[in-house]
């Protein structure tokens, strides 16, 4: 196989995680990692293999690709850059901080003529893969997704954080960008909303209704799709699902089936994907426009959500 010599700009929680993966796969020769903290950066190669780089452009100079995983704020910078040098980018979500610095990424990939995607790993859930052919026209979805306080991450609210990986999955299966979008949250643990609400409504009739917290005590990442025919319910954490179909010629007529759910990291089965796309081989991770598309319906969401707190103050 010809192997991708690719490298990890970022050596936190995720960027280890993209460096661990990276290391066993078949298609990946990791080079190694920079991270601005260099003792985090040797930390991580000595665990996963490859080089700690002294500086973001070392290691772009022997690499054909890499995974961007540093804070969001910088995301755009170090894509632009890792672009320029002549690699293949795999971003992590959110793409960017707004719809302007996704799109000055997308035109600066589009110059380089090299592949940008971005690491919406839920896609690439075995449960959420197995259920994505039965999704048919639903009528309505719901998607819960709930994790402790963590201090990390708090440069971006709870929608750029958590909820824009259902943002996308809504997105993906229905083939739609809604046509109107309504939302409440609120800041409790942090200085940026940590809790919130989102319901978007597509021209089909559909509606989905987002709800994203990074202050419960339980841990939860669930999506439901009610259909015409079915009800599908699919377990993000335990990487399983089931479908209720009504057959009233059956006894009983309500007939429960567990779905075929295939066994796969979500992050390998991403990380393997972009690789292959590098390669020309299959679309690979979620593409730069739709990174941009689940940004931007994140920012109408944020706009909702001002304005339903100014109505709030106002009284």
């Amino acid at each position: 196989m010809d192997r991708v010599r690719v490298g990890v700009w970022g050596a936190g929680v995720w960027g280890e995680k993209h460096a661990r993966v990276y290391a066993g796969l078949p298609q990946a020769d990791l080079a190694g990692v920079f991270d601005r903290h260099p003792g985090r950066g040797a930390e991580i190669a000595a665990r996963h293999g490859g080089t700690a780089f002294a500086s973001a452009a070392a290691l772009l100079d022997v690499c054909e690709a890499v995974s961007i995983a540093v804070p969001t704020v910088d995301h755009r910078a170090a894509t632009e850059q890792a672009l320029a040098a002549g690699c293949h980018v795999l971003v992590e979500k959110p793409m960017a901080t707004d719809v302007a610095e996704a799109d000055a990424m997308i035109v600066a990939a589009q110059r380089a003529g090299r592949t940008l995607q971005v690491g919406q790993v839920e896609r690439f859930n075995p449960a959420l893969i197995a259920a994505r052919p039965l999704v048919r026209a639903p009528k309505f979805i719901e998607a819960h997704r709930l994790a402790a306080f963590q201090p990390r991450s708090l440069d971006i609210d709870v929608v750029l954080d958590l909820m824009i990986h259902d943002l996308d999955a809504v997105l993906h299966l229905t083939g739609q960008l809604p046509s109107a979008v309504s939302a409440v949250g609120v800041a409790v643990l942090s200085h940026t909303v940590d809790i919130a609400n989102a319901r978007l409504e597509f021209d089909d009739g559909c509606v989905a209704n987002l709800t994203a917290s990074r202050v419960s005590q339980e841990r939860l990442r669930r999506i439901r799709f009610f259909q015409g025919d079915a009800y599908l319910s699919i377990d993000l954490f335990a990487k399983s699902g089931e479908m209720l179909r009504v057959d009233r010629a059956a006894r009983p007529p309500i007939q429960r089936a567990a779905l075929d759910v295939q066994d796969g990291e979500p992050l390998a089965l991403e990380l393997g994907a972009f690789l292959d796309a590098v390669r020309g081989r299959g679309e690979g991770a979620a593409s730069a426009k739709a990174g941009r598309e689940a940004l931007r319906v994140a920012a109408e969401v944020r706009a909702a959500m001002e304005r339903r707190a100014l109505q709030w103050a106002a009284g």
